[in-house]
């Protein structure tokens, strides 16, 4: 019996893509975002799910992600977001993997390594508008893309840039990054797939749709219940645990390290077989809550390492196995990572990406 596991729901998964493409252009593609083993929802069986609902567009981090996808899926299109060495080109050519051209020194490499190949290396160029990370500064754009031109050896196959801030009520460092993303399209060629915008971005700037849409946090169900957006989707992770022992505690009795909670009463606390170590964050510890029989049900003391011991209450039938949900529903209630991301000072994408990689995983209809 696992001690702790996830559940992933292709059906809810599907029905976010489904509300996402149903609130856009049909000519817009959606281009998930599945870097970080899929945000920890695992990277393969995300990327399928999604790519039967129609989507043709993947990004991730790096190649290793990339060549993972590329074995499961030989007819997707494959972004890698971060920097690619020349060594990879004859991978890039081989596997049909894009990379993202990030200056251009990285452009000259690239290009070389092709060039000797007898081939041309199909790129997007990524443009710096404001984020100040990786990229080609957006008033450097003309210049460097004269500079490759004339060296050759690379296809301009699309054009990227990321927003550093988007909020709907004060939409104007989103939109000067807009202007310039605008500025640097005027030195690329028509025909390149022009994509900047986020999950946020696209839920509320319809404007910024261009040829693609970079969707991340909100097909995984966060970021996306506010009405006056576009679309809604809703979460599709949940995180479930096993009660290993229960024991009757009389008042004023100390619980985990240093004591840090003490009863108030005779109560029961129950010990939850995760911890730490598989991603539950330490500063849920007296703070968070769990869910065991259809309750919430306070963590009491430190989570430790394997261990998280919760306050059950006097009078709850709890037994050794039952089921203990940290993220997601039982019966009328709901935790999701965007309420313990609050508790955490942090938000959702954390919480989610630090569950342990080794935790099953289980893919449900």
């Amino acid at each position: 019996m696992n001690h702790s596991w996830i559940e992933i729901s292709r059906s809810r998964l599907k029905q976010n893509v489904q509300a996402l493409c149903s609130s856009i252009p049909a000519p817009t593609e959606v281009m998930f975002v599945v870097k970080a083993n899929a945000y920890s929802h695992g990277l393969v069986p995300v990327a399928k799910t999604a790519a039967e609902e129609g989507v043709k567009w993947f990004a991730v981090a790096f190649l290793d992600e990339a060549l993972r996808l590329r074995a499961e899926l030989p007819d997707v299109n494959i972004l890698v977001l971060g920097l690619v060495l020349p060594e990879h080109v004859g991978e890039l050519l081989a596997k049909r993997i894009l990379p993202v051209v990030t200056s251009l020194e990285h452009g000259r490499s690239l290009a070389e390594v092709a060039r000797a190949a007898g081939r041309t290396l199909p790129v997007h160029l990524k443009v710096d508008t404001g984020m100040g990370r990786m990229g080609v500064q957006w008033d450097e754009v003309a210049a460097t893309v004269q500079a490759l031109n004339k060296a050759g050896g690379l296809e301009w196959a699309g054009v990227c840039s990321h927003f550093a801030r988007v909020d709907p009520d004060q939409p104007d460092h989103a939109a000067a990054q807009a202007q310039k993303f605008n500025e640097a399209l005027k030195s690329l060629p028509a025909t390149a797939f022009k994509h900047i915008s986020s999950s946020r971005a696209a839920l509320y700037f319809p404007e910024w749709d261009l040829n693609g849409i970079r969707q991340g946090i909100v097909l995984y169900g966060y970021g996306a219940n506010d009405p006056k957006g576009r679309f809604q989707t809703r979460p599709i992770l949940q995180w479930k645990s096993r009660v290993v022992q229960v024991k009757a505690v009389p008042a004023d009795f100390a619980v985990g390290y240093y004591g840090t909670y003490r009863t108030e009463y005779p109560t029961q606390i129950a010990t939850l077989a995760v911890g730490y170590a598989d991603g539950y964050n330490r500063a849920l510890s007296n703070r968070g809550d769990v869910l065991i029989g259809g309750r919430r049900c306070a963590v009491a003391g430190r989570v430790s390492m394997n261990w998280v011991t919760v306050d059950v209450g006097p009078d709850a039938v709890v037994n050794v196995g039952d089921e203990a949900v940290l993220i997601g529903e039982q019966g009328e209630e709901a935790i999701w990572a965007d309420e313990l991301a609050k508790i955490c000072r942090t938000i959702p994408y954390e919480i989610l990406t630090s569950i342990n990689a080794s935790l099953e995983r289980r893919y449900t209809l």
